[in-house]
């Protein structure tokens, strides 16, 4: 055979048995829960800042970011939502590099995914206990999502898995807002075809069981940018991209118009800094257009201790990326503070 199994993993239901959710925190999440939900359902104005490192690569670091965050979060929590990206999951285009903590809970060592299951369930849960704060999450693998389920309260499908069936299908189950992004290709078509998926009823195989789903009301699409057939890439949070998204959105009549707009990635072309200019514009869009300001529930920022990346080693330095480059600290805290001005 090609594939060796190298070790059965724990279920889900063991894993939680082992590390589970408590009371407390059960009510936490029940709570920001239904505060999240108002935003994207329309009933509540405040905005929505899904904010942190491009990979959840080193357990302290991001807890002490996302205590950070809470701290700033007391100071808007009358304007904003802030949402900590927790992502332990990372795509990679060829297949190699470090695929998050998950795969590799200590980035500069060997795959170990018994390790790696639980050291994102242990990461999660005390993020949550120490900041009061529930995250969101990358979902890369569907199967994999039931050992987090509990406890997310965001999540977001990427640009290469946003056309797989078992991606859509998944997102069907979910009762919290799930993003679609926008493909690589930039095609709004397809991510509004993945929206319409997530948003019905399924039937289909998952973990093998044969199981039904009713359909995810809160699914949504993120615009991420795209890319040309030279490897351009070709932003797509301008006024009159929101415009025609909003356009698109009137014409499939979906439950819940929604978008977040994610600053990096193809907006920025990965230029860090350019994230807090463009969040700037989308504000400005809004306050420009009654639809859009009803459409743009949130953005989605890169942000890490340190700003920049840098690469694995053995003296890596903490709270800086090891993916892609984030805006520092003192950048995001002040850009926080001008989004709740701003709303």
């Amino acid at each position: 055979m090609a594939m060796k199994i190298n070790e059965t993993l724990p279920s889900p239901q063991e894993l939680k048995a082992e590390y589970p959710l408590s009371d407390e925190l059960k009510e936490q999440k029940s709570t920001r829960d239904q505060e999240i939900r108002r935003v994207f359902e329309g009933k509540s104005d405040k905005f929505v800042v899904i904010i942190g490192p491009c990979s959840a690569d080193n357990e302290d670091a991001v807890c002490e970011y996302v205590n950070r965050l809470s701290r700033v979060n007391e100071k808007v929590s009358e304007k904003l939502i802030l949402i900590p990206r927790i992502y332990t999951n990372k795509p990679r285009t060829t297949g190699e590099g470090y695929k998050g903590m998950l795969h590799q809970p200590a980035p500069d060592k060997a795959p170990d995914l018994y390790a790696g299951i639980i050291a994102i369930r242990k990461m999660h849960l005390r993020a949550m206990k120490e900041s009061g704060l529930t995250g969101a999450d990358e979902m890369l693998y569907p199967e994999n999502r039931s050992y987090l389920d509990d406890i997310l309260s965001y999540e977001a499908i990427g640009a290469r898995s946003v056309e797989n069936q078992q991606h859509r299908l998944t997102a069907s189950s979910m009762d919290i807002p799930v993003g679609m992004k926008n493909p690589t290709s930039g095609d709004l078509s397809v991510m509004l075809n993945s929206v319409v998926a997530a948003q019905h009823g399924h039937r289909f195989i998952y973990r093998n069981l044969d199981v039904t789903t009713e359909g995810n009301e809160l699914a949504h699409a993120i615009l991420r940018g795209g890319v040309d057939k030279y490897g351009t890439s070709i932003p797509n949070y301008h006024y009159e991209d929101c415009v025609r998204l909003l356009q698109l959105y009137e014409e499939k009549e979906l439950k819940n118009p929604a978008a977040v707009i994610d600053v990096n990635h193809s907006n920025s072309n990965k230029a860090y800094k350019e994230q807090i200019r463009i969040v700037s514009e989308v504000l400005h869009s809004r306050r420009m257009n009654k639809g859009l300001k009803k459409l743009i529930k949130g953005v989605m920022v890169e942000s890490y201790l340190i700003e920049g990346r840098q690469n694995i080693s053995e003296n890596m330095i903490y709270g800086k990326s090891i993916t892609d480059p984030c805006i520092g600290w003192e950048d995001t805290e002040k850009l926080i503070l001008n989004i709740a001005e701003e709303c």
